[in-house]
C-alpha cells in the first residue's frame, strides 16, 4: 500500500481520473445519489491517495480554512468496497488529521458527516456541532475537531 498527499497542481491526470472514478463509484452509483461531485473545490485541495498496487482504494480531500467552511475541512472520505474490512477509513482519517494539524497550525477541522458515521468520526475526536440536515438527500451532521 502506498500513500501520497498532494496538492491538485502536483497530481497526474491518472490520479485525478482515479479519484473522480472512485468518488463516482461510491457516492453516486453505490449510494444511489445523483449529485454534482465535480464541485470546483478540487483545485484548492490536498488529496490523500491510498493505492494498492495501481488501484486507488482509499481517498480524502483536505480543504484549507476559508475554501469551503470557515474552518479547515476534510471531506470525500472514501474506501473502495473491496478494501473496507482493512480499516483504511481510519488510516485515511488519521493521515488527513495529522497532515492538517502539521500544515495548518491551530486549525479547527470541520466536517459534514453522514449521520450513520457519527461513531466512526467520534473515534477520531470529532464532536457534533449543530443540528442534522439533508445534503443531496442523505442525512448529515456537522462535526468539529479542535486542535490537540
Amino acid at each position: 500500500m502506498t500513500t501520497e498527499i498532494l496538492p491538485y497542481s502536483k497530481l497526474t491526470s491518472t490520479q485525478v481520473y482515479d479519484f473522480l472514478q472512485l468518488r463516482s463509484e461510491v457516492f453516486v452509483v453505490e449510494q444511489d445519489c445523483v449529485y454534482q461531485d465535480i464541485d470546483g473545490y478540487d483545485d484548492k485541495a490536498f488529496h490523500v491517495l491510498f493505492y494498492d498496487d495501481k488501484t486507488l482504494v482509499a481517498y480524502s480531500r483536505i480543504l484549507p480554512p476559508g475554501a469551503y467552511f470557515e474552518e479547515l475541512s476534510i471531506g470525500r472520505v472514501i474506501v473502495k468496497d473491496t478494501h473496507r474490512k482493512l480499516n483504511l477509513g481510519h488510516d485515511v482519517m488519521d493521515r488527513s488529521i495529522v497532515f492538517s494539524h502539521a500544515n495548518y497550525k491551530k486549525a479547527i477541522i470541520k466536517i459534514s458527516a453522514q449521520r450513520y458515521l457519527i461513531k466512526f468520526y467520534e473515534l477520531h475526536g470529532f464532536q457534533i456541532d449543530g443540528e442534522g440536515y439533508l445534503e443531496d438527500g442523505i442525512p448529515h451532521i456537522g462535526m468539529k475537531l479542535m486542535k490537540i
